[in-house]
């Protein structure tokens, strides 16, 4: 598989200048990107120091679908307690404020990927509390957003091409900047960052690599269900819950996701245990997407445009 290259430039949350346009992603790319990362302090934090996000967290986890799915108090509190002892390196909780105050829409997304992460690892990773700090759970998976304009991640009306292409941008971002601020291109968190949107089949994006990797798939699934069922910019209504699990159903007939991880969260929507030789899900579709849905529309190239951001 060739080496993915970027297409917009990635700058540090200094505005340090990372790596131009045009660089292809090569293992000695980025070992150097980890190297000059080494250079500079990185502390890391824990996340119930951040009284704020948690505050927030559990408040977002009493509102519906996510009511229910976390209705059991012993093991919301457990995953709460992993979820706050998770290091977290200190330039996250910068871009987590960040969007806090400019962006609640993917604010909200990061921590409610990261519980709901928290939660189905717990039923499918042996190794799951682990397995969880090695990715920091989620939370970081969107962390390459943060090169992406404003004005693209809150636009109502569909994105031009251009713009779905900076979007588009933010897992190769991701990538470099964590590789960069965790000073290891090779950590499983940055390997998140990078493909959490590619698919079982190679059929994602940016690379077209197959999804292997147990805790990999359930970020991605998570990512996924939270995107359906949340309030997004591009869209006046949310998916209801139906729409959204049979709309992940689909992925998982067509190959794109695994059953495995599917089974799992429709268990939690029904709150029973989770037994995949117990957990059958229908293969009736009655659900219809909201209307108003922006999503995956490209506009024609306007003078409104939100511009690229250059190297």
């Amino acid at each position: 598989m060739p080496d993915p290259t970027l297409h917009y430039a990635v700058r540090t949350l200094d505005h340090g200048l990372l790596l131009p346009a045009g660089t292809i992603l090569s293992d000695e790319v980025m070992a150097e990107v980890a190297w000059r990362g080494r250079q500079t302090k990185s502390l890391q934090h824990a996340l119930d120091a951040h009284d704020t996000a948690l505050a927030d967290l559990r408040r977002y986890l009493a509102t519906p679908p996510y009511h229910a799915i976390f209705a059991d108090p012993e093991q919301t509190a457990d995953c709460l307690k992993i979820m706050g002892e998770v290091e977290l390196v200190a330039p996250f909780m910068r871009v987590l404020d960040h969007f806090r105050h400019h962006d609640r829409y993917t604010y909200r997304h990061m921590l409610m990927v990261f519980a709901l992460t928290t939660l189905l690892a717990r039923d499918l990773v042996p190794d799951y509390s682990e397995r969880l700090r090695e990715a920091f759970a989620g939370p970081t998976h969107d962390f390459g957003k943060i090169c992406v304009p404003l004005g693209i991640l809150t636009k109502t009306t569909p994105l031009t091409a251009d713009e779905r292409r900076q979007l588009e941008h933010h897992p190769l971002a991701g990538y470099v900047l964590l590789s960069y601020y965790l000073q290891d291109h090779q950590h499983f968190s940055a390997q998140v960052a990078r493909d959490h949107h590619e698919r079982k089949d190679g059929s994602g994006y940016p690379s077209g690599r197959r999804v292997l990797d147990p805790m990999l798939e359930i970020i991605s699934i998570c990512d996924i269900y939270d995107a359906l069922i949340s309030p997004r910019p591009y869209r006046p209504v949310s998916f209801d819950n139906r729409t959204a699990l049979e709309e992940i159903t689909r992925l998982a007939e067509a190959g794109k996701v695994g059953w495995y991880v599917v089974k799992a969260l429709v268990a939690h929507n029904r709150r029973v245990a989770f037994d995949p030789a117990k957990v059958w899900v229908s293969p009736e579709k009655r659900g219809a997407p909201p209307q108003g849905n922006n999503y995956g529309l490209v506009a024609e190239s306007s003078p409104d445009a939100i511009p690229a951001r250059q190297a």
